[in-house]
């Protein structure tokens, strides 16, 4: 049976260290979720407005966000920021500024998209109830609209997640960097410790991607 590197997880505080590492990509991408809904929602609603001066700055973050690599926001945030304003800024905390960034504009495309899909008779239902513009959207269309972004919403976040394999690329332990220092301190004694430990990686983000999902088909049942 060929040597597949596995034996190296079991080795001092290999495993642990390779779930703390996970917890760190997993921590970076649930904060920035969890700034990147609110702001997105927002922002989808301001990108329903007919006023073009809104329409072009939205389109504009839209475009930069969807041109641009991840990795070189997060280079431009991390090195260039630092230096040119003079500020201390974490590696962790530059990928959860450049995540939040790229989550926003992605979220609120989402919600663009799922407002404009909700039959314009629900807006006239509502004026005609006379509520304000403001009650129309957050009493009738928001609650609507989170329905339809489930689905969607979810593949953001499993995205998301496997993303943040880029973030040890300006120092950040995620679960990737882990994998390269204890492949490194194994190198003469486990030669094959790349294949075991990239798979045991393989099967961590996938674990952390299937569960999401489930929950994702969970709530979808029980709002049906």
């Amino acid at each position: 049976m060929p040597d597949l590197g596995i034996d190296v997880l079991w080795k001092g505080k290999n495993l642990s260290r390779l779930l703390g590492g996970l917890w760190i990509a997993l921590r970076i991408s649930f904060v920035s979720v969890l700034i990147s809904i609110p702001l997105g929602i927002l922002l989808g609603i301001v990108m329903t407005w007919k006023n073009p001066i809104t329409r072009a700055i939205t389109r504009i973050y839209l475009e930069i966000v969807r041109i641009m690599p991840q990795l070189v926001l997060l280079f431009l945030v991390f090195f260039g920021t630092t230096r040119v304003f003079g500020w201390n800024v974490s590696a962790e905390l530059s990928s959860i500024l450049v995540f939040s960034f790229w989550g926003t504009a992605e979220m609120g495309d989402l919600v663009r998209g799922a407002i404009v899909s909700i039959p314009k008779h629900q807006y006239e239902s509502a004026a005609a109830l006379g509520m304000s513009r403001a009650q129309i959207y957050f009493d009738v269309i928001v609650p609507q609209t989170l329905r339809r972004l489930l689905p969607l919403s979810i593949n953001l976040i499993t995205r998301m997640i496997k993303t943040t394999s880029l973030v040890m690329m300006i120092g950040v332990v995620e679960v990737l960097k882990v994998t390269q220092q204890i492949i490194e301190a194994n190198r003469t004694t486990s030669p094959n410790a790349a294949f075991g430990l990239y798979g045991t990686v393989f099967v961590l983000y996938f674990l952390a991607c299937w569960l999401i999902g489930l929950l994702a088909k969970y709530l979808e049942k029980k709002w049906e």
